[in-house]
């Protein structure tokens, strides 16, 4: 959807002129407790890489429209952001809490015509000092730099969307990757609360160590290191 310049987009703290678009790849533990916070009027596209364990049958299940796909994040995001028929897009991860009164929390981020998106600030369903050092240095990030991640979610106008050209089919990056170019459109900022992620990333590694992994493929793709090479040490 594009809006002519000069119109004015409505308003994003009504959910029903919000799509929500969530990709996922054997959530079935932890999709219902977003898809129930996704009850009221707005569109919701569940993305299916391939789920073997029922994750497809709970979209359904819990009203949301359902699209297989590759199992590939950057597909996935592509072709649910292409069904999506709302003035306003959010993509968020399956493990994903929203704040309450979400909509109106990012409204109050986007209203602002020289910002191109918004991200929830991180917070980690955990205990321990790491996870509340990481928390902060997550916020750092994108306060001074303008780079969310995906866990954050993203949200945005369709037609800044569609003008940035949106997600890639990428096998990795594609969240950074996209954000990187939204800058050419306005700033990318913080929304004024926080969306709660699960600490399983962060488990498997440890903190530190996911971490550093991180930041040395996230360095090896700027220097230009082929994304197929990375996601194979992801």
């Amino acid at each position: 959807m594009t809006w002519p310049l000069g119109m004015v987009r409505p308003d994003p703290s009504d959910r029903s002129q919000w799509s929500v678009v969530i990709p996922v790849l054997q959530e079935a533990q932890q999709l219902p407790s977003l898809l129930a916070q996704l009850q009221g009027p707005e569109e919701v596209w569940v993305v299916d890489g391939g789920s073997r364990d029922g994750s497809g049958q709970i979209a359904r299940l819990m009203g949301a429209h359902w699209l297989r796909s590759p199992a590939s994040r950057g597909v996935q995001l592509r072709l649910g952001a292409a069904q999506a028929t709302r003035p306003w897009l959010l993509f968020l991860h399956a493990d994903a809490r929203l704040p309450r009164q979400w909509s109106a929390v990012l409204a109050a981020a986007l209203r602002d015509p020289a910002v191109a998106a918004a991200a929830f600030q991180l917070r980690v369903r955990g205990r321990g000092w790491k996870l509340r050092l990481l928390e902060q240095l997550v916020d750092w990030r994108c306060r001074c730099r303008g780079l969310p991640y995906g866990d954050q979610g993203l949200a945005l106008a369709a037609d800044v969307y569609q003008r940035s050209g949106g997600y890639r089919p990428l096998p990795l990056m594609e969240d950074l990757e996209l954000v990187q170019r939204l800058h050419g459109y306005g700033r990318v900022v913080l929304a004024p609360a926080s969306v709660q992620v699960s600490a399983r990333r962060w488990q498997r590694l440890g903190v530190w160590r996911s971490s550093w992994r991180n930041a040395r493929l996230r360095r090896a793709w700027r220097q230009g290191v082929p994304l197929e090479q990375l996601a194979a040490r992801y």
